[in-house]
């Protein structure tokens, strides 16, 4: 009962120190790269950290945290305000299931890579570099799903001179996407790698 108890409050300590993480890379510069033509995010990271040692159920929790920061500056952005003034709820929407989905496969392929290859550093990059990956993908679906008829999202896609949803996705992601997972694997293998092993999770 003891033991239980321990691993409860101690699970508990990670997650929430995880989660303010999240809440303080999204509201200062740690959690943003911007540049005049591209906005880096770098959420994904604690977002796979959080799946590798706490789990999809800790993974899917830190992402529902990235998307609540997500849904919060849609109210201080010209494309997070035209979303909202077209569909509020397919907004919210886009920005919170995406982003939990995310977590919560992050955490299930590692523990399913952990498993089952030899060599473990293995489901560590897996983890990373799958994290934003899905990110860009169920974010991007949803954004389709929701927005792509609109005279908003038809005006952006007419301007990249793209006709259809698969090359709007692409043209919308563009080399900012590449970035993200570049960054993100680099980075969230290493400290997930570190982590798990300094916690003894192994």
């Amino acid at each position: 009962m003891t033991t239980a108890k321990t691993f409860s409050t101690r699970y508990m300590v990670e997650l929430a120190l995880m989660i303010a993480i999240v809440f303080l890379m999204s509201f200062t510069p740690l959690g943003y790269i911007r540049t005049p033509g591209l906005s880096v995010t770098l959420l994904t990271v604690p977002v796979a950290v959080g799946a590798v040692i706490l789990g999809p159920a800790g993974g899917a929790i830190c992402g529902l945290a990235f998307g609540v920061t997500s849904f919060y500056q849609c109210f201080s952005t010209t494309f997070g305000t035209m979303l909202l003034s077209i569909n509020p709820a397919g907004t919210f929407v886009t920005c919170i299931v995406p982003r939990v989905l995310e977590g919560w496969l992050t955490g299930l392929l590692f523990a399913f890579l952990y498993g089952r290859v030899r060599t473990r550093k293995i489901s560590y990059y897996g983890a990373s570099l799958a994290c934003p990956l899905l990110n860009t993908l169920l974010f991007m679906s949803s954004l389709v799903l929701f927005f792509y008829r609109s005279d908003y999202i038809q005006g952006m896609a007419a301007g990249m001179g793209v006709g259809n949803p698969f090359a709007f996705v692409l043209a919308f992601v563009g080399v900012q996407g590449v970035i993200e997972a570049i960054l993100c694997f680099m980075i969230a293998s290493v400290v997930s790698r570190t982590l798990y092993g300094v916690l003894g999770k192994n």
